[in-house]
């Protein structure tokens, strides 16, 4: 069902977010702010109420700008330093480190395909505290992404079409839309970024799924929305040569699955420690001194630091391909990235699941809400499957194949 309130466009900041100019910088900043947003998580997701006012003061902070390279005036951080961004932030909302995922895509695709004045004009903008959001996936039949059309009528670029999951849509300036159009006989995909204001446009707050609530994760509408040339960058072609774009996509979800894992990990330690009492044939006088208790929170403890490491691991090697793009490069940091991936959606899931198995009954009553940990971990780690990665990663190894290059891996 459709939110019941008004959506409103995402006004034009007035004043340019703080510049952060570092790594060390962007991982304080977002320590801090993780800690500002975490009190009222829980409240949101119960009340499914759009952060507007978090998500201006996330903008800010100057986070939103960190992958701007410094050519352009950012801080241009590492990989691994958006990694470990976005898990702090995760680790407190999940919904509000999940919207700028395809706001760093985008920004990603931008540096890899852009033209020097793309990268000026779109760079100045972020940094002056304007956001993308995304409209990129399709449903209703197996080739998803052909429908929406990028066709020049009359000296006019427009585009047409209808887009599922459009996550960040209805909080962000612009809109990022993979668009198709005929050339030489075949469709070739383009990223047009669209202005949310822009005529045609309608954003439809319709996203209902059980968790990830808060995301704006809805369906955008285009009709017949003219564009302007300088607005459309390849994006097929940006997959044709080794390039970053989707380690980077990829590593930004390890990330956030590895964050909501540390929310419900952190929320296990508070009950078990303060609430839980321990079973009755463990002969000790607290939950937090039951053996099959310590047992299982030092598996889930080993899970996420696991998840952790390689999730740091990626983040290097992703930083080399960026560095030293070429075949091998990019298919090195594809499975690495697909590895913390891997496990990411297992250490969020076993400590979501954990908190309520160690903590019995009483964690379960409406008022903690402690359930939106396994319901945001387990949406969110539904992207893409696991399955395939592990495929991928056996193919590397033993076949000495490389993965295939799309944003999915």
């Amino acid at each position: 069902m459709a939110d019941l309130y008004p959506v409103p466009a995402a006004a034009r900041p007035e004043a340019r977010p703080h510049l952060i100019t570092s790594d060390a910088e962007a991982i304080a900043v977002a320590t801090a702010f993780a800690e500002e947003i975490r009190p009222g998580a829980s409240a949101r997701d119960a009340q499914r109420r759009l952060p507007w006012l978090e998500l201006d003061r996330f903008v800010a902070t100057g986070l939103w700008g960190i992958t701007v390279p410094k050519a352009f005036g950012g801080a241009g951080v590492s990989a691994g330093t958006l990694a470990r961004v976005t898990a702090l932030i995760a680790a407190s909302d999940g919904s509000l480190a999940q919207i700028p995922q395809n706001h760093y895509y985008s920004l990603e695709i931008l540096r890899v395909g852009g033209s020097e004045a793309q990268k000026r004009f779109f760079y100045d903008r972020v940094l002056a505290g304007e956001r993308t959001g995304n409209a990129l996936a399709e449903t209703g039949h197996r080739d998803f992404k052909r429908r929406t059309r990028l066709t020049l009528e009359t000296g006019t670029w427009r585009v047409d079409g209808t887009k599922s999951y459009c996550t960040g849509a209805i909080y962000a300036h612009w809109i990022p839309t993979l668009a198709v159009q005929a050339e030489g006989g075949e469709d070739r995909g383009h990223l047009v970024f669209i202005p949310r204001d822009a005529p045609g446009v309608t954003v439809v707050d319709d996203w209902d799924g059980f968790g990830q609530r808060v995301t704006g994760s809805g369906t955008v509408q285009f009709d017949q929305v003219a564009v302007e040339p300088e607005w459309i960058l390849p994006y097929q072609a940006s997959f044709e040569t080794p390039t970053t774009i989707g380690p980077v996509a990829q590593i930004i979800h390890a990330a956030i699955d590895l964050g909501l894992g540390e929310g419900a990990y952190r929320d296990l330690l508070d009950f078990v420690r303060t609430r839980s009492r321990p079973w009755i044939d463990a002969g000790v006088e607290t939950a937090a001194e039951d053996p099959l208790t310590l047992s299982e929170i030092g598996q889930v403890r080993l899970r996420l630091r696991a998840a952790e490491a390689l999730l740091r691991r990626a983040g290097a090697v992703v930083d080399l391909a960026m560095d030293q793009p070429g075949e091998d490069t990019v298919a090195a940091a594809s499975i690495a990235v697909a590895q913390a991936r891997i496990a990411s959606t297992k250490a969020g899931l076993l400590a979501a699941t954990k908190l309520f198995e160690l903590s019995g009954t009483s964690s379960t009553v409406d008022e903690d809400n402690y359930d939106r940990h396994w319901r945001n971990v387990r949406t969110h780690t539904l992207h893409d499957p696991v399955r395939w990665k592990y495929q991928a990663v056996g193919q590397y190894y033993l076949n000495n194949r490389r993965p295939p290059r799309h944003g999915a891996l």
